[in-house]
Formats: C-alpha cells, sequence, structure tokens
C-alpha cells in the first residue's frame, strides 16, 4: 500500500469516528439535554405561548422579536412549534433538543411544564377554571357599575390628551429602545400615551417583576380583610427549619428573609432555575436555606415573591388563584390583567402578569391613592406609605412592599439616579425586566408607565422621560 492511500485510510477512519463520535453527542443532547438547554427551551416556549394566547400575537414574529433578538446566542437556534387546538407549545434546540413545553389555560395564562406532565397541568386548569367560575357567579355588582359609568378613563375607554405630551413622547431618545408603550396619567386622567409598532391600547404586556408589586396589594387586601397580618409567620414549622421558622410576611415583603436566591440571569441559577426547570416554584424557593439573619439582610429575590404568591393563595381560601382577579382586578376594571400561574396551579408573583399599559396604569394609580377605588378602601390605611418606606439594608433603594425608591439602574453603584435628574424624593417605582418602569409621583399626582423590550445591554433609564414629563406637566 502506497503512503498516499494509508494516509488517505487514516484520514476516513478520523473522519469516521469524529462522525461517530458528533452522532453519539447529538444523541446525548436529545436524550438528557443540560440544564441551560432546557432553561432556554422551557423559556422560549413559555414567552411564545404567553403571547400568543394572552396578546394575540403571531407566534413566528415573538420567537422572532420576544425570544431571539435580544441576542442570546443559544436562542436563536430555538424552533418552536404551537398547538392551537391543545393549546400546547413545544420549543427544541434546533428543533429537537431541550423538550421545551408551555400550555394556555383558561383561567390563568400559559405556564412552562419542565417535568413533560401535561395531564397534571390540565388538571389544576380544571380546577382554577371551576374556581374561577365559582367566584364570578358569586361576584358583586361591581362590575354592572363599572358598565354604566362615565366613560373617560378610567372608568372607560375615553382619554383626552394633550399635544405637549404627544410631541414628548414621540422623542424616540426618550422613549427608549424597544419601547412598546408609554402612558402619562396626571392626577387620575389619561393625558398621553404611545404605542410602539405592532401594539395598541389593548395589547396586554408582560410586566416581569412588576408583578412583585401587585403581589404586595394583594397582600394588603389580605391583611384589609383580616385574614392575614404582617407580623405572622411565613409557614415553616417550628421545628426542623433552620431558623426559617422566624421570618415572617413582614421579612418577605421587605425581601429581608435571609434565604439564599441567587437572582442572576443568562445562566442556570436559582431564578432561572425555579422558572424554567420546576414545576412548584414556591416549593423550590421555600426549600432554600436560611444564608443571612432574618430581617438583617437585603437581597432581591424572586423566590421570596412566589413564596408570597403562596401564601395569598392559601388565605384566599376557596378563591385560590382567581383571588387577584376577583379582589383587585375587576373592582379596578383591569379587565385585561393576569396573573399567570406555575405547572402545579401557584401564582407566579415574581414575574409572570400581563396587562394593557392602562391596566398597569390603574394599578399604579390605586397606589397613588393610597388603596382608594371609587371611594372604597381596599387596602389598609397607611399600608401603601408602608410599602414605600425604605427597607434601611436596602441603602435606602427598595421600599418594604415590593417597590424601588429609586430606579435601580443607577448611574454609578449605590448613586440614587433619581436624585441625579431632579425627580421629586417621594418618587417610587414598579420595575421589572427588560425595561418595564412605573413611576408613581405622590406630590405631583402623576403615573408614568414604560414598557417595552429593552435589555440591560442598552443602558436606557427611563428617568430622562420621566423628568421631561414632570417639565411639561403643569404642577
Amino acid at each position: 500500500m502506497t503512503a498516499p492511500m494509508k494516509l488517505a485510510r487514516v484520514l476516513l477512519g478520523i473522519a469516521i469516528t469524529l462522525a461517530l463520535l458528533l452522532v453519539l453527542l447529538v444523541l446525548l443532547l436529545w436524550v438528557k439535554p443540560p440544564e441551560l438547554l432546557r432553561v432556554g427551551a422551557n423559556y422560549s416556549a413559555k414567552i411564545v405561548c404567553s403571547n400568543v394566547f394572552l396578546a394575540g400575537r403571531d407566534p413566528d414574529e415573538v420567537l422572532r422579536v420576544d425570544v431571539q433578538a435580544p441576542g442570546v446566542a443559544l436562542l436563536r437556534l430555538m424552533r418552536v412549534s404551537v398547538d392551537r387546538e391543545r393549546r400546547v407549545v413545544r420549543a427544541d434546540f434546533l428543533g429537537f433538543i431541550g423538550d421545551g413545553l408551555a400550555v394556555a389555560r383558561p383561567a390563568n395564562g400559559c405556564a412552562a411544564v419542565p417535568d413533560g406532565n401535561l395531564d397534571f397541568a390540565a388538571h389544576i386548569a380544571a380546577a382554577d377554571a371551576s374556581a374561577a367560575a365559582d367566584a364570578s357567579a358569586n361576584a358583586n355588582a361591581s362590575a354592572d357599575a363599572d358598565a354604566d359609568a362615565d366613560g373617560v378613563w378610567p372608568l372607560g375607554d375615553t382619554v383626552t390628551t394633550t399635544t405637549t405630551l404627544d410631541r414628548l413622547l414621540a422623542d424616540d431618545a426618550l422613549a427608549g429602545p424597544g419601547m412598546r408603550a408609554i402612558v402619562v396619567v396626571d392626577h387620575g386622567r389619561l393625558v398621553a400615551e404611545r404605542y410602539g409598532a405592532g401594539f395598541s391600547a389593548t395589547t396586554p404586556l408582560l410586566g416581569w417583576s412588576m408583578t412583585k408589586s401587585v403581589v404586595a396589594g394583594l397582600v394588603g387586601i389580605l391583611v384589609k380583610e383580616g385574614r392575614l397580618t404582617l407580623d405572622q409567620s411565613a409557614g415553616w414549622p417550628a421545628a426542623g427549619s433552620g431558623g426559617r421558622e422566624r421570618i415572617r410576611i413582614s421579612d418577605l415583603l421587605a425581601m429581608s428573609s435571609g434565604l439564599r436566591f441567587n437572582e442572576a440571569y443568562g445562566e442556570v441559577s436559582d431564578v432561572t432555575r425555579m422558572l424554567y426547570l420546576r414545576p412548584d416554584m414556591a416549593g423550590f424557593a421555600r426549600a432554600q436555606p436560611l444564608e443571612h439573619p432574618v430581617g438583617e439582610f437585603w437581597s432581591y429575590s424572586s423566590g421570596t415573591a412566589n413564596i408570597l404568591s403562596r401564601i395569598v393563595q392559601d388565605a384566599a381560601g376557596a378563591l385560590g388563584a382567581a383571588y387577584p382577579r376577583e379582589k383587585l382586578f375587576k373592582p379596578l376594571g383591569m379587565t385585561s390583567a393576569t396573573m399567570e400561574s406555575d405547572e402545579d396551579g401557584t401564582l407566579v408573583g415574581s414575574s409572570y402578569m400581563y396587562a394593557t399599559a392602562r391596566d398597569w396604569a390603574k394599578y399604579a394609580q390605586f397606589l397613588l391613592q393610597e388603596g382608594v377605588w371609587r371611594g372604597q378602601e381596599i387596602l389598609p390605611r397607611g399600608y401603601v406609605a408602608m410599602m414605600a418606606s425604605p427597607v434601611a439594608a436596602s441603602g435606602g433603594q427598595y421600599g418594604h412592599g415590593l417597590v424601588w425608591l429609586w430606579g435601580s439602574d443607577a448611574i454609578t453603584p449605590g448613586q440614587n439616579p433619581d436624585v441625579a435628574f431632579g425627580i421629586p424624593a417621594d418618587t417610587y417605582w414598579m420595575e421589572g425586566h427588560d425595561g418595564q418602569t412605573i413611576a408613581i409621583i405622590p406630590s405631583r399626582a402623576l403615573v408614568i408607565v414604560r414598557l417595552g423590550l429593552t435589555p440591560a445591554r442598552a443602558h436606557y433609564q427611563p428617568q430622562p422621560l420621566v423628568k421631561a414629563v414632570l417639565d411639561a406637566v403643569p404642577r
């Protein structure tokens, strides 16, 4: 055999070996995909599911714009299929790796199904739908009263905008990249709004962590009803909890439980594992050990909000997951609002509420009015002031009720960007991932909602928009 023939045989053997190794690798990835691929697949399925079945958007557009465009390389290789009849969405890396799965449920939106148990998810959906039907049958006449009320927002859809503010909101630099909706409410009246291409006043939009502030409101309603107290135990047993039995509801509201929780995104961390790999999110968060003394250390945690969500549902009794809709959304006329639940049926109060920008503005206006709506005191007196009072351990940036006391994307670490822009000191914020913000300014009776898809790398800050509105609106 000549030397060239020997070399050719060696090269052929190497090529066959590499091909076999590649086939083996693909087979292994298909049989047991790594957690990072599973997180990406379940995330993709969940985002597409919610935007298709709650917001009525095109799945290909959602995959391209919401999932792939923000720039995570892994997500650019995700492929998604939608079964509209079964209301099921599947997503996979390269179309066959990852087993991403989500299901749309009639009562509480979409849920990721990380264990693949669609039968169980359907069982939970049936129970939620039954509770929702019972709640609607027993609801009071507030919805009928709203139907006969004045059509001016917030009781109806009629708005009167101003030319000055319309021009201001048209400034793309103030609106920021990826803007989808801006709404300005001055003294209880909607005075300006702008929507991105493909979005409108009727499009439900994801608030991400702004949902946490809504959970704080639900806790307040239960306190008003006498079902919860802020000082009561958060429910760990007295024995065998490693100190967690000392955690109170107020500690959870202040993000000062002391529980270990890694909030890092872009990797497999506690928060991504909870949201996309665990069917019982609250159970996962409750299982975390103490890392700091209870009540003495501030640490932002989405797990904390989901523990509170489970407490809310348990205290709500028969209403269960229907409690937000019956006790908050209906009284405020937030007809578009949906707080989604996980596979096990617990509301994902950390992250998953969809509502139109106008309905997000209603909740913020409700807080601005100190929990009073149409003369009805829904929250206990002083509760909103408590929410917006600073947690000392946070350095003043966070309140005792799951709100931010300044825009958290500081110019420099430890510096309050609100001060740098001259925004009133009593301003507090609802904030969420990818650029969701609501500024609530009691001294000026202003609410400014800004929603979009604006990754942190864009370095957008909402303070210039808020300052421009403040300067344009008469005192």
